[in-house]
């Protein structure tokens, strides 16, 4: 069973993971900048990458044991 600590930090983990996407994706949407200074073609592909790394690490948590 997993500790309190790892079911916590998968929970931020993911959370923020899911929802990274559908914010970057409704500022794209709008036009506006999803980080102030960085075009949204450089912006979106790194946010898909630290949204996969999160969701990869808090997948991690709860599996390790």
């Amino acid at each position: 069973m997993e500790s309190g600590p790892a079911i916590f930090a998968a929970t931020v983990f993911l959370l923020f993971g899911t929802a990274l996407p559908g914010w970057t994706g409704a500022c794209a949407v709008r036009r506006a900048p999803v980080a102030e200074g960085v075009r949204p073609a450089v912006a979106v592909p790194l946010e898909l990458l630290a949204a996969g790394t999160c969701l990869a690490l808090g997948v991690r948590c709860l599996v390790r044991r």
